[in-house]
């Protein structure tokens, strides 16, 4: 009997919906799912996950919210032309983008919006139950995938549209991600919600590129006990991102993760700093360059540089299809709270657990062992269930 019942679908909620990330995001689960490319940068893809019980790609159905009103189609296209989609993909998985436009309702606050915090926050919360209501679904992640914001200016200033979206998305009982460096469940009052609600969350800042070495790099430094004395870098970056982080708030925001891994990793925060700066003409494009000055043994003083070049929306759409299966498998198995084990994605991580890559790597693989377990043999969850920073459900 069970044979002839649909499987249960999930929903992805993605704040900036129209965005480059969200585009490639859509585009690239379509296109897996169609078998015309692999799973490539996808971890939940991976032998190591294949029992944690994790909704299908074919079963996820996106929406969003976004400022823009660029069609998704359109939008591929135009990620298309720069290079980041590959020719032919955006065509054979029209049908898929159209239907996920369709499901994208105007963000804000906008420019001459009357509405006041509450309102948002309700009018956002809506739109999520409408979406998972109108699908059948059996849970919606709601995901943050916009442009980096400044950082807010202490209290009584308004509350960041970071935060509203994170709000709407515990009043509507949704799991949260934040794949961005921005406030979001951070800010006060959304963490005291947070707390209370019962839900799952993770985040915050996707770790790509520049970030994801220093994951790897700090840790071997310490392990071989060599001295880093200074590590600086620069990012040229165009798009949205590069105009976003053009703003020195927004800046600062987006270089507080990346020195948490090197003051995580190393002990002590070296000397240097990471400039960004906006080059249009790159496009979705990022080249990343790393200095870093070390002292090896009697004081000898020697030099490691980097340079990454990359797309960054290719390297951050199959981690944010990762985070969504794996929170919605933790949501599933009544999980609640700082999802710990999720730092392997992110700068700056919420909840206790490792720094350096391999170590985060371990946990998340127990984790999603960990999944796997719960309701298959190893009990039902219980109600508020947490993760600790083994990666085992207490």
């Amino acid at each position: 009997m069970s044979a002839f019942l649909p499987r249960p679908r999930v929903g992805v909620w993605l704040i900036g919906a129209r965005g480059s990330v969200a585009t490639t995001v859509v585009t690239g689960c379509a296109a897996v799912t169609a078998g015309l490319h692999p799973p490539t940068g996808m971890v939940t893809e991976t032998p190591a996950f294949t029992d944690s019980g994790l909704p299908a790609l074919s079963d996820l159905v996106f929406g969003g919210h976004d400022t823009l009103d660029c069609p998704l189609p359109k939008r591929a296209e135009t990620l298309t032309a720069g290079g980041v989609l590959p020719p032919g993909v955006a065509t054979a998985v029209a049908a898929e983008l159209a239907a996920a436009d369709r499901e994208i309702r105007p963000g804000g606050p906008t420019p001459g919006d009357t509405r006041g915090e509450a309102d948002l926050i309700t009018a956002f919360a809506d739109d999520i139950r409408d979406f998972t209501r109108r699908h059948a679904l059996e849970r919606t992640v709601v995901v943050n995938v916009a442009s980096t914001e400044p950082a807010s200016h202490g209290p009584g200033a308004p509350l960041p549209a970071s935060t509203l979206y994170a709000l709407a998305a515990l009043r509507a009982g949704c799991p949260y991600v934040n794949f961005t460096p921005s406030e979001g469940m951070h800010h006060p009052v959304a963490a005291r919600e947070a707390e209370h609600s019962g839900l799952p969350y993770a985040g915050r800042d996707g770790k790509t590129g520049q970030t994801l070495l220093r994951a790897v790099l700090g840790p071997m430094f310490a392990q071989r006990a060599l001295h880093v004395r200074a590590w600086s870098g620069t990012n040229l970056l165009g798009g949205g991102d590069g105009a976003a982080l053009a703003d020195p708030a927004a800046a600062a925001a987006k270089n507080a993760g990346k020195e948490r891994v090197l003051a995580d990793t190393l002990g002590n925060v070296p000397e240097g700093e990471v400039h960004i700066d906006d080059v249009p003409a790159l496009g979705d494009w990022k080249t990343a360059w790393d200095h870093i000055a070390f002292d090896g043994f009697l004081g000898t003083r020697m030099v490691l540089q980097t340079i990454w070049q990359g797309c960054d929306s290719a390297l951050a759409a199959p981690l944010v299809l990762d985070l969504a299966r794996l929170t919605a498998r933790a949501h599933e198995t009544g999980l609640s709270g700082p999802l710990a084990p999720l730092g392997f994605y992110f700068k700056d991580p919420v909840g206790d657990g490792p720094a350096g890559l391999s170590e985060q790597y371990e946990q998340l693989v127990r984790f999603g062992r960990g999944l796997g377990r719960i309701g298959a043999g190893g009990g039902d969850a219980r109600p508020e269930q947490r993760a600790d920073a083994s990666g085992e459900a207490l």
